[in-house]
């Protein structure tokens, strides 16, 4: 792949970026007390060990759709990245684990899913990189002793099981300092993981069995908010407008009533939006299992009759997600267009920021040639272009156009930074909470 600059970013194929590159000239204008400002509110709530944030970029807004604190594709990032991750690895282990040698990965329980083995492999040459000893340790049942896997790209991982001795868990005879979950919990929380000794990074609450998409969203609704007055905006430039329904059961269609009250609600305040700024564009929805990854239980809506008329394909497609659990609780959010494209076919595409503590340390682009500009591209079919840049997104460059490469990246970063700073935000709500318990 060619990774120079002139094809690092997809083209922004709308009209409508002016009130985009307004708010990326201020960002610039006010960088460094954007950064400041980024300081003092991770001294407040650090961030969790890793996390990753698709954004949708409609050219008029920039907003995060998404916020993984599993990420799962390390693989995907260019190979001039490798060592600002090394860096924000040795950085997070200093702040929370400072005596670390040795690190267990616990993985997701994929036995034949070699995209995510490139993945693991990846995350332990970064790992074993910044000085950690690492093994894989895996909960897969039937799993009772080293299972290497080899891999396309020539690497191989070993699988082998996790056991547990009194409050520690171990691989073998090797007892890690830390934890590292790469494995989201959409599950449950295994016991072989409850009160350990040991640090567990990021910690069980942030597993999907107890994590909501509409918390997350709380959260950043609070920091777009405090951010855009801080700087001078209207915080709808960068947040998504949304609703909750819980107690949701698609296959007896119970609740649909909420659901249909919800998206008109999201619709108007989206189209008041529109008019006041004069974009000719149709509003939609998003509909998403308010917990759950892989891009399962999501679906697009343009009216409330849609949930009404679900066809018993679509009502089955959102009954459930990963590992077959029923979807309760409906996150209705507002869709954001994306106006990127890539390629000469002109696909459709998103960026994906990954972050390492605190730090932006790259990412890529997801394209989909068989998705709309109002689709959820994380579906099969879907391919990744890594943004090729040699530095973090938090250097731009004023000397250049507000929607240059490095400067559209420093956007992509401040936007994926205040989604980070929403899951920090989780986390230490959620803290006090176990405590109590």
């Amino acid at each position: 792949m060619d990774n120079s600059l002139p094809s690092a970013v997809p083209k922004l194929a709308t009209a409508l970026t002016g009130p985009l590159q307004e708010i990326e000239t201020y960002l610039l204008k006010q960088q460094a007390d954007i950064e400041q400002w980024f300081r003092a509110r991770w001294v407040e709530t650090p961030a969790p060990f890793y996390c990753s944030v698709d954004l949708r970029n409609s050219g008029f807004k920039l907003a995060p759709v998404d916020t993984n604190l599993f990420p799962a594709g390390f693989n995907n990032l260019g190979p001039s990245l490798r060592p600002l991750c090394v860096q924000a690895v040795q950085t997070a282990v200093e702040r929370t684990c400072p005596k670390a040698a040795g690190v267990v990965v616990v993985p997701e329980n994929h036995t034949r899913n070699l995209f995510y083995f490139e993945h693991l492999a990846a995350l332990v040459e970064i790992l074993t990189l910044a000085g950690l000893k690492v093994r894989i340790g895996s909960l897969l049942p039937d799993l009772t002793g080293p299972r290497p896997v080899d891999l396309p790209s020539g690497r191989r991982i070993v699988l082998e099981p996790l056991v547990r001795a009194g409050s520690k868990v171990r691989v073998g005879d090797f007892e890690p300092c830390m934890v590292l979950l790469n494995n989201d919990l959409s599950g449950g929380c295994p016991p072989i993981l409850e009160g350990l000794d040991q640090p567990i990074l990021p910690p069980l609450d942030l597993g999907w069995h107890r994590r909501l998409k509409s918390r997350h969203f709380s959260h950043y609704h609070e920091v777009a908010g405090e951010f855009a007055k801080l700087f001078g905006f209207d915080p709808w430039l960068i947040e998504p407008v949304f609703r909750k329904c819980d107690k949701i059961d698609f296959m007896k269609r119970e609740g649909e009533e909420c659901l249909a009250a919800n998206v008109d609600d999201v619709l108007e305040q989206v189209r008041r939006k529109y008019r006041e700024r004069g974009i000719g564009l149709e509003p939609f929805v998003m509909l998403k299992a308010d917990a759950g990854t892989y891009g399962m239980g999501i679906m697009t809506v343009k009216s409330a009759d849609e949930v009404l008329d679900l066809n018993r394909k679509q009502r089955t497609k959102m009954a459930h997600v990963k590992e077959g659990h029923a979807v309760t609780d409906v996150l209705v959010q507002e869709g954001i267009y994306t106006f990127e494209s890539w390629g000469d076919d002109q696909a459709v595409a998103e960026p994906v920021v990954y972050m390492i503590d605190h730090f932006v340390v790259g990412g890529f682009y997801r394209v989909h040639k068989e998705r709309g500009r109002d689709e959820n591209l994380n579906a099969p079919g879907m391919q990744f272009e890594p943004l090729a840049f040699t530095s973090p997104c938090c250097y731009p460059d004023p000397s250049q156009a507000p929607d240059a490469v490095p400067n559209r990246f420093y956007a992509y970063g401040v936007i994926a930074r205040l989604a980070l700073l929403a899951a920090a935000r989780e986390w230490k709500q959620a803290a006090p909470a176990r405590s109590a318990a």
